[in-house]
């Protein structure tokens, strides 16, 4: 019996689109990752496919693959850790919202008078975050 490489081609095609929109077009990320998922599993499948269809006797594809699944697993675990720290402090997994954290929140109010940032104390956590800069400064002097 003898493999017709257009059937699993096929279907590694419809996966890694269904996949590359899934990447473009949504938002949360959680949803980018498993779309990810979709892309390396469409991959895998061609490795497979054209490891059957070549008939290599070493079977580089299939170990290839397995090298893949390994890798996915632990992108996924550590995204997934990312994702979580990014929706405990923002109360949010939007991918659009992942931009104002490298970047600080915009703030349209500010019109750049230090009168009223002076006034206001600072939260608990900013003093903590200043104690451990402070601190830094000191280790690296």
């Amino acid at each position: 019996m003898h493999l017709h490489l257009a059937y699993p081609a096929v279907l590694a095609v419809l996966l890694f689109c269904v996949g590359l929109y899934g990447v473009l077009a949504r938002r949360n990320a959680i949803l980018v990752l498993m779309s990810v998922e979709l892309m390396l599993n469409a991959v895998n499948l061609n490795l497979v496919a054209f490891d059957v269809w070549l008939r290599d006797s070493l079977h580089a594809g299939q170990a290839l693959t397995l090298f893949t699944i390994a890798i996915a697993a632990a992108e996924i675990g550590i995204g997934l850790a990312i994702v979580l720290a990014v929706y405990r402090n923002r109360g949010s997994s939007a991918v659009d919202d992942l931009r104002d954290t490298a970047e600080g929140p915009d703030d349209p109010d500010d019109d750049g008078d230090a009168e009223g940032a002076a006034a206001e104390e600072p939260t608990p956590a900013q003093k903590s975050q200043q104690a451990q800069t402070s601190q830094k400064a000191e280790a690296t002097a």
